[in-house]
Protein backbone atom coordinates (compact mmCIF):
# COMPACT_ATOMS: atom_id res chain seq x y z
CA UNK A 1 0.00 0.00 0.00
CA UNK A 2 1.11 3.52 -0.76
CA UNK A 3 2.07 6.17 1.76
CA UNK A 4 1.28 8.96 -0.71
CA UNK A 5 -1.69 11.29 -0.32
CA UNK A 6 -4.50 10.92 -2.88
CA UNK A 7 -7.01 13.75 -3.45
CA UNK A 8 -10.43 12.13 -3.16
CA UNK A 9 -13.00 14.94 -2.85
CA UNK A 10 -13.57 18.65 -2.45
CA UNK A 11 -14.37 19.48 1.17
CA UNK A 12 -17.61 21.20 0.23
CA UNK A 13 -18.92 18.00 -1.34
CA UNK A 14 -18.78 16.13 1.98
CA UNK A 15 -21.24 17.75 4.42
CA UNK A 16 -21.49 17.00 8.12
CA UNK A 17 -23.11 13.60 8.68
CA UNK A 18 -22.36 12.72 5.06
CA UNK A 19 -20.75 9.55 3.74
CA UNK A 20 -19.58 8.78 0.20
CA UNK A 21 -17.61 6.07 -1.65
CA UNK A 22 -14.15 6.93 -2.99
CA UNK A 23 -11.21 4.94 -4.35
CA UNK A 24 -7.60 5.04 -3.15
CA UNK A 25 -4.88 2.90 -4.77
CA UNK A 26 -7.58 0.67 -6.24
CA UNK A 27 -9.21 0.12 -2.84
CA UNK A 28 -12.83 0.96 -2.03
CA UNK A 29 -13.02 3.51 0.78
CA UNK A 30 -15.93 4.98 2.76
CA UNK A 31 -15.29 8.68 3.29
CA UNK A 32 -17.43 10.33 5.96
CA UNK A 33 -17.75 13.44 8.11
CA UNK A 34 -18.91 13.35 11.72
CA UNK A 35 -21.25 15.80 13.46
CA UNK A 36 -18.23 17.72 14.78
CA UNK A 37 -16.81 18.04 11.26
CA UNK A 38 -14.07 15.41 11.53
CA UNK A 39 -13.26 13.59 8.31
CA UNK A 40 -12.52 9.85 8.34
CA UNK A 41 -11.69 7.27 5.67
CA UNK A 42 -12.23 3.56 6.21
CA UNK A 43 -12.22 0.36 4.20
CA UNK A 44 -15.66 0.26 2.59
CA UNK A 45 -16.75 -3.07 4.12
CA UNK A 46 -18.56 -3.77 7.38
CA UNK A 47 -16.69 -6.55 9.26
CA UNK A 48 -20.01 -8.25 9.98
CA UNK A 49 -21.49 -9.14 6.57
CA UNK A 50 -19.35 -7.16 4.17
CA UNK A 51 -21.97 -4.52 3.35
CA UNK A 52 -20.53 -1.27 2.01
CA UNK A 53 -20.21 1.26 4.81
CA UNK A 54 -20.58 4.04 2.23
CA UNK A 55 -24.27 3.02 2.15
CA UNK A 56 -24.46 3.58 5.90
CA UNK A 57 -25.36 6.57 8.03
CA UNK A 58 -23.52 8.87 10.43
CA UNK A 59 -24.80 9.56 13.92
CA UNK A 60 -22.71 11.94 15.99
CA UNK A 61 -19.12 10.71 15.87
CA UNK A 62 -19.92 7.18 14.65
CA UNK A 63 -20.64 5.48 11.33
CA UNK A 64 -23.26 2.72 11.24
CA UNK A 65 -23.78 -0.03 8.69
CA UNK A 66 -27.15 0.15 6.95
CA UNK A 67 -27.58 -3.64 6.99
CA UNK A 68 -27.68 -4.63 10.68
CA UNK A 69 -26.82 -1.27 12.24
CA UNK A 70 -23.42 -2.19 13.67
CA UNK A 71 -21.87 1.10 14.76
CA UNK A 72 -18.18 2.03 14.63
CA UNK A 73 -16.30 4.79 16.46
CA UNK A 74 -13.56 7.20 15.44
CA UNK A 75 -10.76 4.61 15.41
CA UNK A 76 -12.83 2.03 13.52
CA UNK A 77 -13.68 -0.11 16.55
CA UNK A 78 -17.19 -1.50 16.99
CA UNK A 79 -19.24 0.47 19.51
CA UNK A 80 -22.61 -1.24 19.37
CA UNK A 81 -24.39 -4.28 17.96
CA UNK A 82 -28.15 -3.50 17.98
CA UNK A 83 -29.17 -7.17 18.12
CA UNK A 84 -27.13 -7.52 21.33
CA UNK A 85 -27.45 -4.14 23.07
CA UNK A 86 -25.95 -5.38 26.34
CA UNK A 87 -22.87 -6.87 24.69
CA UNK A 88 -19.58 -4.98 24.79
CA UNK A 89 -18.21 -5.69 21.29
CA UNK A 90 -14.77 -7.35 21.25
CA UNK A 91 -11.91 -5.00 20.44
CA UNK A 92 -11.00 -7.27 17.52
CA UNK A 93 -14.10 -6.11 15.59
CA UNK A 94 -12.63 -3.17 13.71
CA UNK A 95 -12.82 -1.48 10.35
CA UNK A 96 -9.43 -0.83 8.70
CA UNK A 97 -8.74 2.91 9.02
CA UNK A 98 -6.93 5.07 6.45
CA UNK A 99 -5.19 8.38 7.09
CA UNK A 100 -7.39 11.34 6.14
CA UNK A 101 -6.91 15.09 6.30
CA UNK A 102 -8.26 18.31 4.81
CA UNK A 103 -6.17 21.11 3.37
CA UNK A 104 -7.10 24.07 1.19
CA UNK A 105 -10.63 22.82 0.58
CA UNK A 106 -9.56 19.32 -0.48
CA UNK A 107 -9.90 15.96 1.29
CA UNK A 108 -6.80 13.76 1.04
CA UNK A 109 -6.47 10.07 1.97
CA UNK A 110 -3.46 7.76 2.33
CA UNK A 111 -3.46 4.03 3.17
CA UNK A 112 -0.28 4.39 5.26
CA UNK A 113 1.18 7.26 7.28
CA UNK A 114 2.69 9.77 4.80
CA UNK A 115 6.03 11.44 5.47
CA UNK A 116 4.62 14.93 4.86
CA UNK A 117 1.40 16.86 4.61
CA UNK A 118 -0.42 17.21 1.26
CA UNK A 119 0.82 19.90 -1.14
CA UNK A 120 -0.41 23.46 -0.67
CA UNK A 121 -3.14 24.32 -3.16
CA UNK A 122 -4.07 27.89 -4.00
CA UNK A 123 -7.52 28.77 -5.21
CA UNK A 124 -11.17 28.12 -4.50
CA UNK A 125 -12.92 24.78 -5.05
CA UNK A 126 -14.85 24.72 -8.31
CA UNK A 127 -16.03 21.18 -9.15
CA UNK A 128 -15.10 17.54 -9.58
CA UNK A 129 -15.66 15.42 -12.66
CA UNK A 130 -14.82 11.92 -13.86
CA UNK A 131 -12.84 11.26 -17.04
CA UNK A 132 -12.90 7.88 -18.77
CA UNK A 133 -9.30 8.19 -20.02
CA UNK A 134 -5.97 9.76 -19.08
CA UNK A 135 -5.56 13.45 -19.89
CA UNK A 136 -2.59 14.46 -22.06
CA UNK A 137 -1.49 17.34 -19.86
CA UNK A 138 1.30 18.38 -22.27
CA UNK A 139 -1.31 18.89 -25.00
CA UNK A 140 -3.12 21.45 -22.86
CA UNK A 141 0.11 23.05 -21.53
CA UNK A 142 -0.44 22.06 -17.91
CA UNK A 143 2.56 21.45 -15.66
CA UNK A 144 2.29 18.34 -13.52
CA UNK A 145 3.86 17.49 -10.16
CA UNK A 146 2.59 14.30 -8.55
CA UNK A 147 -1.21 14.46 -8.43
CA UNK A 148 -1.26 18.24 -9.08
CA UNK A 149 -1.70 19.73 -12.57
CA UNK A 150 -1.52 23.50 -13.01
CA UNK A 151 -2.38 25.60 -16.04
CA UNK A 152 -5.03 27.89 -17.49
CA UNK A 153 -8.52 27.38 -18.86
CA UNK A 154 -10.41 30.24 -20.49
CA UNK A 155 -7.52 32.50 -19.46
CA UNK A 156 -7.91 31.69 -15.76
CA UNK A 157 -5.35 29.93 -13.56
CA UNK A 158 -6.65 26.46 -12.63
CA UNK A 159 -5.30 23.73 -10.38
CA UNK A 160 -6.53 20.21 -11.07
CA UNK A 161 -5.95 17.39 -8.59
CA UNK A 162 -5.84 14.00 -10.29
CA UNK A 163 -7.28 10.93 -8.57
CA UNK A 164 -6.71 7.59 -10.34
CA UNK A 165 -9.76 5.31 -10.46
CA UNK A 166 -10.08 1.66 -11.55
CA UNK A 167 -10.29 0.68 -15.23
CA UNK A 168 -8.29 3.60 -16.60
CA UNK A 169 -10.64 6.26 -15.25
CA UNK A 170 -9.73 9.42 -13.32
CA UNK A 171 -11.47 11.91 -11.05
CA UNK A 172 -10.40 15.51 -11.53
CA UNK A 173 -10.90 17.96 -8.66
CA UNK A 174 -10.61 21.53 -9.95
CA UNK A 175 -9.83 24.73 -8.07
CA UNK A 176 -9.53 28.20 -9.56
CA UNK A 177 -9.02 31.83 -8.61
CA UNK A 178 -11.10 32.78 -5.58
CA UNK A 179 -11.90 36.20 -7.09
CA UNK A 180 -13.26 34.83 -10.38
CA UNK A 181 -16.76 36.06 -11.27
CA UNK A 182 -19.67 33.65 -11.80
CA UNK A 183 -19.48 34.15 -15.57
CA UNK A 184 -15.76 33.34 -15.57
CA UNK A 185 -16.37 30.24 -13.44
CA UNK A 186 -18.95 29.12 -15.99
CA UNK A 187 -16.38 29.46 -18.76
CA UNK A 188 -13.80 27.52 -16.73
CA UNK A 189 -16.35 24.78 -16.12
CA UNK A 190 -16.96 24.59 -19.87
CA UNK A 191 -13.21 24.36 -20.33
CA UNK A 192 -13.15 21.37 -17.99
CA UNK A 193 -15.86 19.69 -20.01
CA UNK A 194 -13.83 20.31 -23.18
CA UNK A 195 -10.80 18.79 -21.44
CA UNK A 196 -12.84 15.70 -20.65
CA UNK A 197 -14.12 15.37 -24.22
CA UNK A 198 -10.61 15.73 -25.57
CA UNK A 199 -9.25 13.03 -23.23
CA UNK A 200 -12.09 10.68 -24.14
CA UNK A 201 -11.83 11.40 -27.86
CA UNK A 202 -15.33 12.84 -28.03
CA UNK A 203 -15.44 15.92 -30.26
CA UNK A 204 -19.10 16.15 -31.12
Amino acid sequence: MSAAWTPVALSRDLPRLGVMPVCVDGMDVALWRSASGRVAAWADRCPHRGMRLSHGFVRGEALSCIYHGWSYGAEGHCLRIPAHPDLAPPDAIRVPVFHATEADGVVWVAPQAPDAMPPTIEGSALRSLTVEAAVDWDAVAFSVSGPVARGTLSGVAVTILVQPLPNGRYALHALTEATASPSVLTEVSRGLEALRRQAEGVFA
